[in-house]
């Protein structure tokens, strides 16, 4: 058994200013640099062995802020990246939301559906028991991750996650059998 601890990359300047990113890297901005110091401060002593991110810049930069000066391994895996909103990455974030639900199965223009996107994050969830097996880690993600988080861990139905707003709070946590 692995013990997964989620937590969203911090706010981003997009985040503030109401545009969906997705597979752009967006940057931080400073509040969300704040955050993500408390999330050092909240983690460092938590009995993470690793920190597994995605490779977009916003949860890199939250990771590498959290756990600067620490040992432990931040490992970066694109497949804990956002959905890819395809030609609308980058969009207002109104405007990727009201088409959640479409989106489900069918891909945004030049990108992938949420049911892709969530199968991505759980084909990472192969690896960690190959070497964290009995273990805490850290996954920094987005709204995406935890959906695939939700889905194959929780067994929670993706036709319902869609439907609920996401909100932000200090972590979720999960138990990935071995």
């Amino acid at each position: 058994m692995i013990e997964v601890v989620f937590e969203t990359h911090s706010t981003s300047e997009d985040n503030e200013a109401g545009i969906a990113t997705g597979w752009l890297p967006g940057q931080l901005s400073t509040v969300g640099r704040q955050q993500a110091s408390a999330l050092g401060r909240r983690r460092r002593e938590d009995g993470i062995a690793a920190v597994f991110a995605s490779d977009l810049q916003r949860a890199v930069e939250t990771a590498r802020i959290a756990f600067d000066g620490s040992s432990m391994p931040i490992l970066l895996d694109w497949r804990l990246r956002e959905c890819d909103y395809g030609a609308l990455n980058g969009a207002p974030a109104d405007r990727i939301h009201d088409e959640r639900r479409r989106r489900l199965r069918e891909p945004y223009p030049g990108g992938e559906s949420w049911r892709q996107a969530t199968d991505r994050i759980g084909s990472f969830l192969s690896d960690p028991p190959n070497r964290w097996a009995g273990q805490r880690i850290l996954v920094i993600g987005h709204v995406a991750t935890r959906w695939g988080l939700d889905r194959f861990l929780d067994g929670r139905d993706l036709d319902q996650l869609v439907g609920e707003e996401f909100s932000w709070r200090e972590g979720w946590e999960y138990v990935l059998p071995d």
